[in-house]
């Protein structure tokens, strides 16, 4: 049940930290005339180079009536270019031995790839014809369109839990295009016209709104050279690119609803306003997050599964957005266990963390699990260019791969408490009851 849960929330949020190690990593940089920022970072321990294009357009660059369109590209820039048949994107890049995916958050979409090093001008084809001459026509519009509503009646309509996401963003969220899910809705993606979908791609898959990550094992000059090759001839947008420059008002009440569901356990979702990501108090956020209910030593786990046997599993799952986001805590009741009785138990572990300083011990083994989770994230060439891509993105700073673990390891007890009190309040939450359909009345 667990995992249905955390696949629900986290499958179609993407939520990528904002990560570093021990020893620092190095890259370089540089721009094109076209606005296109570039990002190379050698590492020559493995034969292999990840090629990827961040683009800095998610669901909260959409309307409020044609929701899920940049989920949408994310499947319809797999359908081919003008240089490349249709549905043999993959096929190139797997008969080249690599790998290849893509994902969309709130906030940005991401394309990468995978390639035995020597490939490395192969990728760099690939997402130049994918911003450039991508298949924006009627054939490959209708064919997505009807993927994309199957996987919304497959992954949300019809999976236990799976309007989790959507409703706690829309009660969460009144002002904000963060009120919907990237899934969209599938009515807005069936009733757009084509040329609605190239206006969409004309305005956001351009040079300026991206930035190419390079990294693995390959030289600085040949990456440049290629680059420039491949990308230099690209023309940027002319004019602003739309940046939603609405703010969610401060919640000052908690809202509560129940939502019945094909589901046979119940289930409890307390969804809390945070910060954004980078702010000062995100870092401690976080921190406040894996001390109460991530993992089996959370203090959520222990006191409410373990101890008092009132739930049989509890998480925390933040999603954290480039604007101020939420913190979620999910629990499962035991059997028999009315929902507000396991509500009652998960505040009170709240409370305490408001009231009292963790102690020291507690304190250093979360600093330890953070700095570990940060390690083992940046260890693999893929992960780098994704988090050098994000901090770039979001900051225009991709050197905070280097610095974000200082800023976790400066947080103090006394942040922990404070920040409970400042965001983890009653009346700055949503609160959601998911019971079976069979106990309506």
């Amino acid at each position: 049940m667990k995992k249905i849960l955390i696949f629900v929330i986290t499958a179609f949020v993407v939520v990528f930290g904002k990560t570093s190690q021990a020893t620092e990593i190095e890259f370089k940089e540089f721009d094109l005339p076209n606005g296109l920022h570039v990002i190379v970072h050698e590492d020559h321990s493995v034969p292999i180079v990840a090629v990827s294009v961040m683009y800095h357009v998610g669901s909260k660059n959409e309307q409020p009536d044609r929701t899920g369109f940049a989920h949408f590209f994310e499947h319809l820039m797999f359908e081919g270019t003008k240089n490349i048949d249709r549905f043999q994107y993959d096929k190139i890049v797997e008969s080249a031995g690599g790998t290849l995916n893509a994902n969309t958050s709130n906030d940005r979409t991401y394309y990468y790839e995978i390639l035995p090093s020597n490939q490395l001008e192969l990728g760099l084809w690939l997402e130049s014809e994918r911003m450039l001459h991508a298949r924006v026509d009627s054939i490959g519009i209708a064919t997505q369109k009807g993927v994309v509503v199957e996987e919304k009646k497959q992954s949300y309509d019809n999976r236990p839990y799976g309007s989790v996401l959507p409703e706690l963003l829309g009660h969460a969220f009144t002002k904000h295009p963060y009120q919907w899910a990237t899934i969209g809705n599938a009515d807005h993606i069936k009733a757009a016209k084509d040329e609605e979908f190239k206006k969409f791609y004309n305005s956001f898959y351009v040079p300026n709104n991206a930035v190419l990550v390079l990294a693995g094992d390959i030289s600085f000059e040949d990456a440049k050279k290629l680059t420039e090759k491949y990308f230099t001839d690209i023309p940027s947008k002319k004019g602003e690119i739309y940046r939603p420059t609405i703010t969610e008002e401060i919640k000052l009440s908690e809202v509560r609803d129940t939502i019945y569901d094909n589901i046979q356990l119940p289930a409890v979702f307390q969804a809390y306003h945070i910060p954004a990501m980078g702010s000062n108090d995100y870092y401690a956020v976080q921190m406040l997050s894996q001390l109460l209910a991530t993992g089996q030593s959370s203090r959520l786990y222990k006191s409410l599964v373990d101890e008092q046997q009132l739930a049989i599993q509890v998480d925390a799952i933040p999603l954290p957005f480039e604007d101020p986001g939420l913190a979620i805590i999910l629990a499962l009741p035991n059997m028999g266990l009315d929902c507000s009785k396991l509500e009652a138990a998960m505040d009170k572990e709240v409370e305490k963390v408001q009231k009292d300083l963790i102690p020291e011990k507690e304190f250093q083994k979360l600093k330890n699990q953070i700095e570990n989770q940060i390690v083992t994230e940046n260890s693999t060439i893929a992960n780098r260019a994704n988090t050098l891509a994000e901090n770039y993105t979001y900051f225009k700073d991709a050197n905070r791969i280097n610095t974000d673990l200082k800023k976790y390891l400066a947080v103090t007890q006394e942040d922990l408490k404070r920040v409970a009190n400042k965001y983890f309040r009653k009346d700055n939450r949503v609160v959601l009851y998911y019971l079976p359909k069979s106990s309506k009345n």
